[in-house]
């Protein structure tokens, strides 16, 4: 079958949300970057999703899952099969003390919502450049918080279509990662337990962690956020200073002189510069120290032929 057949069929399955052919995914990477896709869908809702994966699973057609695209580089060539964009499935709702969210919702927002309601455990979130499936995946946190530490179970999809709920401790979640990423799962929705607080407290804590973020990270360009996990006893970014990279780089990616544990695309770089500035960093920092570097970003798709 070939990428119009599939648009053909998807076109008939999806009306609450859209499908899209030949997609250019620059358009939805937080680092500018990336080639086309064969097909984009964007279910409206859930049963939706359900239809999407189902039909690829049938015919064995691979499935790339996206959220906002922000710890993601997709590589010059794009990607082959279908790209199922979660950004229509972005409810927020609050229940007395407990948040729920679909996946496609971003993480900041459900930060805000929390602090609006005066509800206090989602402040660590409010610069977290994600969705809500992608937090869950890879457990995000910052400034000393975690998915883990508030989450009381979320309702997933397996590659066949089946839906089932998993409770936080099925879903297995460590150091940015979770059974979601090992067992190729799709989040849909997750709920998160918070506490009642002080609407002063909370609004200071955000303004104080909003300020750090903004301070200390190249905002200002595009980029996949933080491109390594923490080594244990080590920081990334300082490997990577302590290497001398800072503001080295191919093409238009280079190091941050701002954060080095960033890799900024600063003027019209390919995925080829951010990836082989990558691949520089881990060279740099292995030879110089010895220590391994491990990717937190994910790069997917093809290379761009010749």
């Amino acid at each position: 079958m070939s990428k119009h057949r599939w648009f053909e069929d998807l076109q008939m399955k999806i009306k609450n949300g859209w499908v899209l052919l030949d997609e250019p995914l620059n358009k939805y990477t937080k680092t500018r970057l990336g080639g086309k896709a064969d097909v984009v869908v964007a279910p409206g809702t859930i049963e939706e999703v359900q239809a999407v994966v189902t039909y690829a699973y049938e015919r064995n057609i691979p499935i790339l899952l996206l959220g906002n695209g922000s710890n993601m580089v997709v590589r010059d060539g794009g990607v082959r099969g279908i790209v199922l964009y979660m950004a229509n499935l972005n409810e927020i709702q609050i229940k007395e003390s407990t948040l729920i969210a679909e996946a496609g919702a971003h993480i900041i927002d459900a930060s805000k919502a929390a602090a609006k309601a005066c509800l206090t455990g989602l402040e660590f979130a409010c610069g977290i450049p994600g969705s809500i499936g992608g937090a869950m995946a890879m457990n995000a946190g910052a400034y000393g918080g975690e998915i883990k530490d508030i989450i009381t179970q979320a309702t997933l999809m397996d590659d066949t279509g089946k839906i089932f709920i998993l409770s936080k401790e099925e879903l297995e979640l460590g150091y940015r990662k979770s059974i979601i990423t090992t067992k190729g799962y799709y989040v849909l929705s997750a709920e998160f337990q918070l506490t009642p607080g002080v609407q002063c407290d909370i609004d200071a804590a955000v303004a104080d962690l909003t300020f750090q973020r903004e301070s200390k990270q190249p905002l200002e360009y595009p980029s996949a956020g933080s491109v390594f996990k923490r080594p244990p006893g080590y920081f990334a970014g300082k490997l990577i200073q302590d290497s001398g990279l800072q503001g080295k780089g191919f093409g238009g990616a280079e190091v941050s002189t701002k954060h080095a544990g960033f890799i900024v695309n600063k003027k019209d770089a390919t995925a080829t510069d951010y990836i082989q500035t990558i691949e520089m960093v881990r060279a740099e920092v292995k030879k110089k120290f010895g220590i391994d570097l491990e990717m937190e970003v994910k790069i997917v798709g093809e290379e761009l032929s010749e």
